[in-house]
């Protein structure tokens, strides 16, 4: 749970400020002046450019999160006479200056000699993100490592023709977590660019176990020595993986998928389904130390791999239709934190930023900030402020806006 006790008056804001406090919105303050002026020492003046102040900077970002309340699919839509205007936030600040400021935006404006990262544009933001997150949450022993649905808007994909849909480009990332399963925090977030040269661009690709198990190891490099659970899909899911986080005091429990998986050093009887028919709950084990292969029968084959959990300790599968399916406490705790995730995803997932700018650094960034609003929710949910106020997901994003574009007195009532 959360680590510092929030006031009973504390504000979304307050929330947000956990992981995007001030000093970080200054410096991107200072970081988009100096990328102004050094673009019109290059391209000519801009007579119409005024240096962005903090204010300026907080209702710019506040006209993009509400994009994740309202789904509109540009943020200038706000401005319009359309469906998706919004005249109550509107007369904040201009389209023409919100233009100017997104024209200019930036986090690093500057490129060092000795940086050689596609994402060195965002990383510090992404380490003070993830220092956020660290001090302000701890994380329950279970915890999941997934890619979570940040695709188009829903709405958006079922209403555009299939030629919008390939105009669209698609994204030159993908974006992986490690995620508390008892509540939804996201602890850690790694982002992988699918273009580049190195041991993380176009290369890794090709060997994709080799790149999911640099992904987990990187997802999982701040969890030594803490007895966490680790639960991986297919993807994840090797016997050499798992041996080597156990080293580190890391237990894993994933299903294994012989299409998917690395199964390097598992038995080839283990991974190919049984002649003679089994009904439904059966399986079979086979242990290598503390490592179990538990191959269970429902309506087909399903293979789990765990240090977690003992392989003769006994679960049970509720079903609505065929009612209770015996099975190993492996497979019934990998579908427990596996169908919350689910429910994460129902919930959270179409709160992401509707903007899709082209630049893949922008894009990584708008990504991160609705994971962050989504954490400061789940913390502010088991903080005592819910209690006062019982804000839904939906009305916790409608008041940081208010709060960003000063619309709403964030100071304690007397």
């Amino acid at each position: 749970g959360p680590t510092r006790k929030m006031p009973l008056t504390a504000s979304a804001m307050d929330f947000f400020q956990l992981f995007v406090p001030d000093n970080v919105l200054k410096n991107m303050v200072v970081q988009t002046n100096m990328y102004a002026k050094k673009y019109q020492e290059r391209f000519g003046s801009d007579d119409a450019w005024i240096d962005v102040t903090l204010t300026e900077m907080k209702a710019f970002l506040g006209y993009m999160i509400s994009t994740s309340i309202h789904h509109c699919e540009s943020v200038l839509s706000i401005w319009s006479s359309g469906f998706y205007s919004n005249k109550s936030i509107a007369l904040i600040m201009t389209q023409s200056r919100f233009e100017k400021i997104l024209k200019y935006f930036h986090i690093v404006a500057f490129r060092s000699s000795q940086t050689t990262h596609g994402l060195y544009k965002i990383q510090p933001f992404l380490d003070s993100l993830q220092n956020g997150f660290d001090s302000a949450f701890r994380p329950s022993q279970a915890q999941v490592l997934h890619e979570p649905l940040i695709d188009e808007d829903p709405v958006f994909i079922a209403t555009c023709t299939e030629r919008e849909l390939r105009k669209r480009k698609k994204r030159k990332f993908s974006l992986w977590v490690r995620q508390c399963s008892s509540t939804g925090f996201i602890c850690q977030i790694y982002v992988h660019l699918k273009e580049g040269s190195g041991a993380d661009g176009l290369d890794a690709l090709k060997n994709k176990p080799q790149l999911h198990s640099m992904v987990a190891k990187s997802l999982c490099q701040n969890a030594s020595g803490k007895n966490y659970i680790i639960f991986t899909g297919p993807s994840i899911t090797s016997l050499n993986l798992f041996e080597e986080f156990e080293k580190q005091g890391i237990y894993c429990c994933g299903l294994l998928s012989t299409r998917k998986s690395d199964c390097t050093g598992l038995p080839p009887s283990m991974l190919s389904n049984s002649e003679t028919p089994q009904s439904r709950g059966q399986y079979r084990i086979r242990m290598k130390g503390n490592m179990s292969l538990i191959c269970w029968y429902n309506k087909g084959h399903f293979r789990f791999l765990t240090n977690a959990y003992s392989p003769v300790q006994q679960g049970v599968i509720i079903k609505r239709k065929s009612g209770e399916i015996p099975c190993p406490l492996a497979v019934e705790a990998f579908a427990a934190h596996l169908s919350y995730i689910c429910k994460y995803d129902d919930k959270y997932s179409k709160y992401f930023i509707s903007h899709k700018p082209n630049k893949t650094w922008q894009q990584v960034f708008w990504f991160a900030i609705s994971i962050a609003i989504n954490n400061a929710y789940i913390l502010y949910k088991m903080s005592e402020a819910y209690h006062v106020t019982r804000y839904s997901r939906a009305q916790f994003g409608e008041r940081l806006v208010k709060e960003l574009l000063g619309l709403e007195d964030t100071s304690p009532s007397h």
